[in-house]
């Protein structure tokens, strides 16, 4: 366990200096919550403070194991949420459309459950491209957005009543569902704006018009070879919104982009199947979002722990 000062300035998103927490931000062994029969939970964040003050990095962090959280049951996900310094945590689910409300006395999280395989109304989403008139904002994926249309008036009502500020993340199908509903947030009349967006594999939500109408803090995270995040195609008219974070095929954080990404991807690919892994799917995973992020978390806390000595 390492601690790191609390007046260490640590790297915002756009690479400036940002002052760490007010409380020492700590680098804790990993809590592990595991019911039987059911794949560990590994988790890594201890959030003790408002979200605002922590680092980019913590603050993605959480984000991303919230996410991670939000597929499992309500006891599962009670117990892991109260475990990273969310002590409240309740599932909303109408016609299996499902988000979870997380919360402290700081801040409240609305994490959209992603794709369930399993699960219709997850592949009826899924596979429906066809676009929808939103007003004036321009076309949205029309399946993405009816699993919000189940939810909405629901969340409306609880974010309406919120006193915190709210953040939104989600994974997959929920990375879509968090970004529709980060934006219904920003343009309706709720007097809470969405602090911060992260979405962890996301597809294509909607066309140009819609990605770019609301001015959201959104971060789109992709990992290398991740499939989801390039469908819907952009010959429908498909594009992604917000500033993207691109993890490398280490689980690096780099801004890869043209030829250097796909020879990234590429190698990639090569990688996975020498390991007898399809890298398109084992990168969608929303663990290894996590872990990578995790990584990142205690490199640059190890570092600035390192400039202090």
């Amino acid at each position: 366990m390492f601690t790191i000062d609390k007046n260490v300035s640590s790297t915002g998103p756009d690479g400036s200096s940002l002052p760490m927490s007010n409380k020492s931000e700590v680098a804790v062994a990993p809590k592990i919550i595991q019911d039987a029969g059911e794949a560990p939970l590994v988790l890594h964040s201890d959030v003790r403070g408002p979200l605002g003050s922590l680092s980019f990095l913590r603050r993605a962090l959480a984000m991303a194991e919230l996410a991670m959280i939000a597929y499992n049951d309500e006891a599962e996900a009670q117990r892991a949420a109260a475990a990273i310094g969310f002590p409240v945590a309740r599932l909303l689910d109408r016609d299996g459309s499902q988000a979870y409300q997380f919360s402290n006395e700081h801040d409240v999280v609305l994490a959209c459950r992603g794709t369930e395989p399993t699960e219709w109304n997850d592949l009826q989403a899924d596979a429906n491209a066809v676009m929808s008139v939103v007003g004036a904002f321009g076309n949205v994926h029309s399946g993405f957005n009816r699993e919000v249309d189940d939810l909405w008036p629901t969340l409306e009502d609880w974010i309406r009543g919120q006193r915190q500020p709210v953040w939104f993340c989600g994974h997959s199908l929920g990375a879509a569902m968090a970004t529709i509903c980060a934006y219904r947030c920003k343009a309706s009349s709720i007097a809470s704006d969405p602090q911060e967006l992260h979405t962890f594999g996301s597809p294509r939500v909607g066309c140009r018009r819609y990605v770019r109408h609301a001015e959201l803090t959104h971060f789109r995270w992709v990992h290398n070879n991740d499939v989801v995040t390039r469908v819907p195609p952009i010959w429908m008219g498909y594009r992604h919104s917000g500033k993207e974070k691109y993890l490398d095929r280490y689980g690096r954080i780099r801004p890869l982009k043209g030829v250097l990404r796909s020879r990234d991807r590429w190698r990639g690919l090569i990688g996975g199947l020498l390991k007898w892994q399809i890298d398109l799917l084992a990168d969608h995973s929303i663990g290894q979002y996590a872990k990578h992020i995790a990584t990142a978390v205690r490199k640059e806390e190890a570092k600035l722990l390192g400039s202090r000595v």
